[in-house]
């Protein structure tokens, strides 16, 4: 009896054994005991493999440690699953994405893809699953399983990315009420912060060691990305930040050379105003001299309800353009952009493995850098200006703003552009470009391309305030370090306001001595009156500044869309000394009224704060928060912080600066990095908020790239699990 004992014994053990019921388990654990991952005392995760593969599951690991919520919610949003964990109010933005994500196709294509780069998503799916069984006390919302077609949901950089231009409003309106297609009331809100980022590349002649250097400035949503090194036996070592759930670094450097994207205003998505009818079959569309079936298809909709899960399905209509997602005139409009993932991943990827400007060029050839432009510099010395690498060609005789007819084979579009054919820039002799989400040219100054050049859809962005400060900080520059670069990424000015003030102070000089607003806004007036137009924390001009110019944008703002004019030229030179006095008048009482006094420094009103993991938590002015003298992006300052109020009296940031780096490139690389609060999402560890500081005064920190800069500055090193 008691051999049988043990022969039974011995199997209950292997069937409640974790192995005995994960058949990937010692897959995982084999690859686990290769990786080596290092947190320095920043909490900056340093990950080690043999192979990309196997440093591509450390990464992945490393970043569920730090932040599992937002790499799932990240997924969810890109495979249009958001609604399964936010309830009905998403399903739309949920449709939306999958009217161009069909996980059926993502899956096509993973088995299509090269083997090493199949290695390299199976490795994504299990260094996040792995986490997920070594960390049984994390509840996921949704996504209890990573499966490695999952990265071509999200290829790009940016959530969405380009169909986040497909409006939600319109989409509900033509598919949330089938027995009538109704066309959309779409509100705008003018006042949302910009977004964007800057890049700024400078040659050796305008450095002091006569070696290139890059600035990577992103603005983005807090908390949006992730810090590390990611680096192998195979040549792999890429350092920057990776949006939570990417396994590539998306804007960052190697040894060698250094990428930075802004968000580009390249026209590279077009909408077709379709003729169609009714037929016994069904629907049908007229192109050239044919009527051509409309394609559709149901598409189910799962939502979260308080008693459980519920579901909403929905009949998407699609021509060859591309999905029909609005109405127009008795038109239903469809919408084509660049579905391309599995390329876009595979650019994403080889660019950080990039050493030179000819080998970074040679990952542009695949054309799927669509919403980005591309700031780079390397070793070499090279530094360029990429536009961005996927514009289609069009016929110019159409207006590729609006709908163009689809019915008419001439709106095709015929091809990208090639790199040559773009307003790209490389190595100018006066030594620098930028981009700051303007236009194109003015990238290198007056050796800028010239916008006769290229056709009107090549970019529809204008220059922009910070444009401006961008070539007033590089101008007539010289001997630029790493300090003075960082000097220049925080320098106070804001160009806006030097064309704004002067015409306040003209409308109070003017201003009949028996206006009542005259003698009340004296005080005020003479304090901007000295100011130099830059920004501190201890700056009152700055605090009556930027609420004049946030009151009198919103005074402007609908005369000049009616004018189709720029709202700062609007603002300039169009408002009257009424609309100028008044919107002033608002101001100083706003603040009066807020803070008790109008001499309120902006550093008292304008705060960092990070007290719970969410983005947006509920904003506190009786919480711990710390100044920021920088501005919104709106008026010039290349530093953005873009805050308001959140039924406060104070402003809170919850975008702009995010990661914020400055390169230099030579034998070896330097570099000094922040990320805003801190690198960790767990409000109790001590790296979740331990950047701040330096994140609200531009104190940017050493980055430890190479092994022996650790020596020091190593909180622990393991294997995942371990």
């Amino acid at each position: 009896m008691r051999p049988r004992a043990l022969v039974l014994c011995s199997l209950l053990v292997a069937c409640a054994s974790p192995a005995a019921n994960n058949p990937d388990l010692s897959r995982w654990e084999a690859t686990a005991a290769r990786v080596t991952i290092t947190r320095d005392d920043w909490g900056i995760a340093h990950i080690k493999g043999p192979t990309d593969a196997d440093a591509i599951f450390g990464m992945m690991y490393a970043q569920a440690e730090d932040d599992f919520n937002r790499i799932e919610v990240n997924y969810l949003n890109s495979m249009g699953r958001l609604a399964e964990a936010e309830g009905e109010k998403e399903i739309w933005r949920d449709l939306r994405m999958k009217l161009f994500i069909d996980p059926a196709d993502m899956q096509k294509q993973y088995a299509a893809a090269p083997e090493s780069l199949r290695k390299l998503m199976d490795a994504w799916a299990d260094g996040l699953n792995y986490y997920l069984h070594t960390h049984p006390e994390v509840k996921p919302r949704v996504i209890t399983r990573f499966e490695p077609w999952m990265p071509l949901s999200f290829s790009e950089g940016s959530i969405g990315g380009d169909i986040e231009r497909v409006s939600l409003q319109e989409l509900e309106a033509f598919y949330g009420d089938t027995a009538k297609r109704q066309v959309a009331v779409i509100e705008h809100d003018p006042d949302l912060e910009p977004r964007g980022s800057n890049g700024i590349a400078i040659g050796g002649s305008m450095t002091q060691s006569g070696k290139a250097m890059l600035l990577i400035n992103p603005h983005t949503s807090f908390f949006f990305r992730s810090e590390a090194q990611v680096t192998s036996d195979e040549g792999l070592n890429a350092y920057g930040a990776s949006t939570w759930g990417q396994f590539f670094v998306y804007q960052g450097f190697n040894e060698k050379a250094g990428w930075m994207h802004t968000s580009s205003g390249a026209d590279n998505i077009d909408e077709y105003a379709e003729s169609v009818s009714t037929k016994d079959s069904g629907y049908v569309y007229r192109y050239g001299t044919e009527e051509r079936a409309v394609t559709s298809q149901e598409i189910v909709l799962p939502y979260k309800t308080e008693t459980g899960m519920a579901q909403r399905k929905v009949r998407v209509f699609r021509t060859h353009h591309g999905p029909v997602v609005r109405a127009v005139d008795g038109k239903w409009i469809s919408v084509r952009l660049m579905q391309e993932p599995l390329k876009a991943l595979q650019q994403s990827y080889n660019r950080t493995r990039a050493t030179n400007l000819k080998e970074f060029r040679e990952t542009m050839e695949l054309h799927t850098n669509s919403s980005n432009n591309t700031l780079f510099a390397d070793a070499e010395g090279n530094f360029a200006y990429f536009h961005a690498n996927f514009v289609p060609k069009r016929d110019l005789k159409f207006n590729w703003r609006q709908p163009v007819d689809g019915t008419t084979p001439a709106t095709e579009w015929n091809g990208v552009h090639g790199i040559d054919e773009s307003p790209n820039v490389f190595n100018p002799a006066i030594g620098w470009v930028y981009n700051t989400n303007n236009w194109p040219y003015s990238a290198a100054g007056p050796q800028s391309p010239r916008r006769k050049d290229y056709p009107s859809y090549m970019d529809l962005n204008l220059e922009n305030p910070r444009g401006l400060h961008a070539i007033r900080v590089l101008s007539g520059r010289k001997n630029f370090t790493l300090d003075s670069l960082i000097a220049a990424a925080y320098d106070s000015y804001l160009p806006a306001f030097e064309s704004l003030i002067p015409t306040l102070l003209q409308a109070w000089d003017q201003a009949p001595a028996s206006d009542t607003l005259k003698g009340q806004l004296a005080e005020p007036v003479a304090a901007l009156r000295e100011w130099d137009y830059r920004w501190s924390a201890t700056s009152v001009p700055t605090s009556l500044a930027v609420y004049w110019g946030e009151e009198l944008w919103r005074a402007v703002r609908a005369d000049a869309e009616s004018e189709d004019m720029s709202i700062y030229d609007f603002m300039a030179k169009r408002a009257s000394p009424q609309v100028r006095l008044a919107a002033f008048a608002a101001a100083v009482g706003q603040l009066t009224a807020d803070f008790g006094n109008w001499k309120t420094p902006w550093g008292d009103i304008n705060r960092f704060q990070r007290l719970t993991a969410d983005i947006v938590h509920p904003f506190d002015d009786a919480g711990a928060s710390i100044p920021v003298a920088f501005t919104s992006s709106r008026w010039g300052s290349l530093a953005s912080f873009g805050a308001r109020t959140f039924k406060t009296k104070k402003l809170y940031g919850t975008s702009g600066n995010s990661f914020v780096a400055v390169v230099e490139f030579g034998d070896s690389v330097r570099a000094r990095a922040v990320t805003a609060g801190g690198e960790s999402g767990n409000p109790a560890s001590k790296h979740f908020n331990d950047q701040a500081e330096r994140y609200a005064t531009g104190k940017l920190r050493d980055v430890y790239f190479y092994p022996s800069q650790l020596t020091g500055h190593t909180e622990r090193t393991y294997q995942p699990g371990k």
